[in-house]
């Protein structure tokens, strides 16, 4: 039994994720004899069958499923090696580039990469916005190196390491009856609808925040923001009679349209990195290295 090239991975995966022989053989620009053989030397090469067979049609077996778990991470993690070898012989150094989803303030993003900035020799940095929909997928195609989030568990096939914690706050229109106030309790937001920008179970931080209002004694009325890639708090200028929870200071925003103001039993929110699993990476590691483990 033999390890499978990275080539013969890489024909596993398509196999995997199309819909059919012809559409993985189509993908990869091969034919659907060529494909099939690749597969059948890869299932000879590690002892085991990964697929059954009807016509063109390949259902999975365990095997392929376990298999599957990690392959795309190392196919990833092997090009990200080869790209930087690449810019090493060159001479060149690359950015790093990290993703923050809409939840990750650009505030917060700078001050959580404050460590590097501040190194004697900092790197190139790159900060983007990324919705969380994308980062899986920009993971491993190497266009960023790192997400910052706002989550706690993991998401399938990455890795990841809690950072910093943020407190809650809620964003008011001045038209709220309670824009007057210096702060509220959480419970006092049952009557407002709240404002997220996903759908539970589609975010995890839209699950958070429905778990901190149950946990307050009341089930919120969710309404869902479309407008993405603006600060949250501009969440309640369309909605003057709802709330929206933010991470940042409180204050008055937007000429005085939108206030933000302190919780007296603020959850804190957590701010996940995350990285393709099997890579490493030194500026990541110095990163992390500034937040140990709690």
């Amino acid at each position: 039994m033999t390890t499978p090239d990275l080539r013969r991975l890489e024909q596993f995966v398509a196999a995997m994720e199309e819909p059919s022989l012809a559409a993985a053989a189509a993908r990869l620009h091969l034919s659907q004899q060529a494909l099939s053989a690749a597969l059948r030397q890869l299932e000879r090469e590690l002892g085991t069958p990964l697929f059954t067979r009807s016509g063109r049609r390949l259902a999975p077996t365990a095997a392929a499923r376990t298999l599957y778990d990690g392959a795309p991470s190392l196919l990833s993690g092997a090009r990200l090696l080869a790209a930087r070898a690449r810019d090493a012989g060159a001479q060149r150094r690359r950015p790093f580039v990290v993703g923050r989803s809409p939840a990750v303030t650009a505030e917060e993003a700078y001050e959580i990469l404050e460590p590097l900035i501040a190194q004697d020799d900092p790197p190139s940095i790159t900060v983007r916005e990324l919705f969380p929909s994308a980062m899986v997928a920009e993971l491993r195609e190497g266009t960023i190196d790192l997400v910052l989030r706002r989550g706690a568990a993991l998401p399938d096939q990455l890795a990841g390491s809690t950072l910093a914690y943020h407190p809650l706050r809620v964003a008011l229109h001045r038209d709220h009856g309670s824009a007057g106030r210096e702060r509220l309790a959480l419970a006092e937001l049952a009557a407002s609808p709240i404002v997220v920008w996903a759908p539970p179970h589609a975010s995890f931080y839209t699950d958070f925040l429905v778990a901190q209002c149950r946990r307050a004694g009341f089930e919120p009325d969710l309404l869902i923001n479309h407008v993405q890639g603006t600060p949250p708090a501009t969440a309640v200028l369309a909605a003057p009679h709802a709330a929206a929870f933010v991470t940042g200071p409180p204050g008055e925003r937007f000429g005085g349209r939108v206030t933000v103001l302190e919780l007296d039993d603020a959850p804190q929110v957590p701010v996940q990195a995350l990285w393709l699993p099997h890579t490493t990476d030194p500026v990541r590691a110095a990163l992390l290295a500034a937040y140990p483990p709690a």
